[in-house]
């Protein structure tokens, strides 16, 4: 990593084998530290909250509050962390709702350890993991006609920065590939998830993909 610091993960699972066999692996990472675990969705929020983890590993289904309220409730806090939904449920409609409520991108429990960590590592840097079939059970939930008209209302830079982000871009890359700096690119997507009444960089993404604002 460029500033040498390590990738803090809370791990957010209800069967206490999991987090045990996550944490083992993880640990073995050299740009990847565990900093907490929790056994449910309440515990989960309470721990992002305090530790302030960089990525969270979220279960969906856990007695309580499950993954996808948990999400709302990061959400709601605005809380920084970006979460990796870890799931052994591979139906689009218990996944699709958790992308919707904010998640970064989901990965199977049965996933290969290496390539967990690569995911790990690629939503911190911003990107967003969405395999095609659930990308397109978004896109196929949305109205046709919803937003269409509101692509014209962003600026030429607006929509550069909109195509990048929809190529999986990190703000840093964005930055770097349109010489701006971090905090610029940050106004912008603000001002593009306004004008386009989304929520966030996974629906943007889509949006763009949808509406043919793509590299």
């Amino acid at each position: 990593m460029a500033d040498n610091r390590r990738i803090r993960v809370l791990l957010v699972d209800d069967h206490q084998v999991v987090r045990r066999g996550l944490r083992t692996f993880l640990e073995i990472q050299d740009d990847i530290e565990v900093v907490g675990e929790a056994s449910d969705g309440d515990e989960g929020v309470a721990g992002a909250e305090e530790l302030r983890p960089d990525v969270v590993l979220m279960d969906i289904k856990m007695p309580g509050t499950d993954g996808i309220e948990a999400l709302r409730k990061l959400r709601d806090l605005a809380n920084p962390a970006k979460v990796l939904i870890v799931t052994s449920f591979t139906e689009q409609r218990t996944v699709v709702p958790a992308l919707r409520a904010g998640a970064a991108g989901y990965v199977y429990k049965d996933v290969d350890p290496e390539a967990l960590a690569g995911a790990i590592r690629s939503v911190h840097a911003g990107h967003v993991l969405l395999q095609p079939e659930v990308a397109g059970a978004l896109l196929a939930q949305d109205d046709p006609g919803t937003g269409h008209g509101r692509g014209s209302s962003l600026t030429d830079r607006e929509r550069e920065v909109l195509t990048l982000i929809a190529d999986g871009r990190s703000n840093r890359e964005i930055a770097r590939a349109l010489v701006l700096s971090e905090k610029t690119v940050k106004t912008h997507v603000s001002n593009i998830l306004m004008k386009l009444d989304l929520a966030d960089r996974t629906q943007a993404a889509l949006w763009a993909v949808r509406h043919g604002i793509t590299g």
